[in-house]
């Protein structure tokens, strides 16, 4: 897969009458094996959350409920908005993409990670991020 930040589709099973499932499976429509599961929620909607990159995570992000945008950059400055609004669409961010994140009152995101929890792999701070492009890190 490409190491692009990128929508990815998840099959919508069934129908109107009886509600809908989509799956999300290693290797399969998921870039990597899955090592955490986290959701976020409740979050104002005047507060952007994010402001971080990661150096080795990659992460599927899916708006389980409400709307979520994803203002991201990479380490070319290449900018991009993500808006995700539905639980059948979800985002793939490889790792080195710095993001910040807004919420929708009622947005629910759930997040498939694929390393466990380390301090140590986040960038919190944007002119480090910058640093990694020419690796004066």
């Amino acid at each position: 897969m490409t190491k692009n930040p990128k929508f990815l589709s998840f099959n919508k099973i069934g129908s109107p009458n009886l509600g809908y499932i989509s799956v999300a499976e290693n290797h399969e429509n998921i870039p990597f094996d899955i090592k955490r599961v986290y959701w976020t929620y409740y979050t104002p909607q005047d507060v952007t959350r994010g402001g971080h990159a990661h150096l080795e995570l990659e992460q599927v992000i899916v708006a389980v409920s409400g709307t979520i945008i994803f203002n991201i950059e990479d380490l070319e400055g290449n900018k991009k908005e993500f808006i995700l609004d539905s639980p059948e669409k979800g985002l793939y961010i490889p790792k080195l993409i710095w993001r910040d994140i807004k919420f929708s009152h009622s947005a629910v995101l759930l997040c498939l990670a694929s390393e466990k929890y380390m301090e140590s792999d986040y960038i919190r701070d944007y002119a480090t991020f910058l640093k990694h492009k020419t690796n004066e890190i």
